[in-house]
């Protein structure tokens, strides 16, 4: 048996790419955010509430494009380690506003210079020429499928599928 295969069988599907992208840039942010012990989600989580001063975490869910279960785990999370606050709207008890907190400024603060380090070297794998045109495509990507909730994006019906036949098919 082979340890190595001589051809990539995974090196020209997007979905992997993209994945394996995703996880490289994750890897970059966790291994040199030091101090502030935030993950990639939970930085965006807050910088969103502090963009928006004050949000839901439906907002948060939109905002970021992060699922509500994962959303409400990090908003958790985050309340407990002090840098958000969180409580119920006085128009509907069930909802809960969420904002930043000094401390969670502070992190974030600490965090930001290390998030732009990561992001200029993410982008340093992509030749200069390509780089606008790559954001774009990733925008568009985004654009395109909306929410990663899997009960909005829906399958393309007009595009035959040649893979096997399920019984409900």
């Amino acid at each position: 048996m082979k340890d190595v295969f001589p051809i990539n069988a995974t090196s020209e599907s997007a979905i992997h790419l993209l994945h394996r992208a995703g996880q490289c840039a994750d890897d970059l942010f966790s291994a040199e955010i030091d101090g502030s012990q935030l993950t990639p989600r939970q930085y965006i989580v807050l910088k969103s509430a502090a963009i928006a001063g004050e949000a839901s975490q439906t907002a948060l869910v939109e905002a970021t494009g992060i699922d509500r279960s994962t959303v409400a785990d990090i908003v958790r999370r985050l309340v407990e380690r002090g840098l958000l606050q969180r409580e119920r709207t006085k128009h509907d008890a069930r909802m809960y506003a969420v904002s930043i907190t000094a401390a969670g400024q502070a992190a974030l603060d600490q965090a930001d210079p290390t998030r732009q380090m990561c992001e200029d070297r993410l982008l340093d794998a992509v030749p200069a020429k390509d780089r606008e045109s790559f954001i774009r495509a990733l925008q568009s990507i985004i654009e395109t499928f909306g929410p990663i909730s899997s009960a909005q994006v829906k399958p393309r019906r007009d595009v035959p599928n040649d893979g096997p036949k399920t019984p409900a098919q």
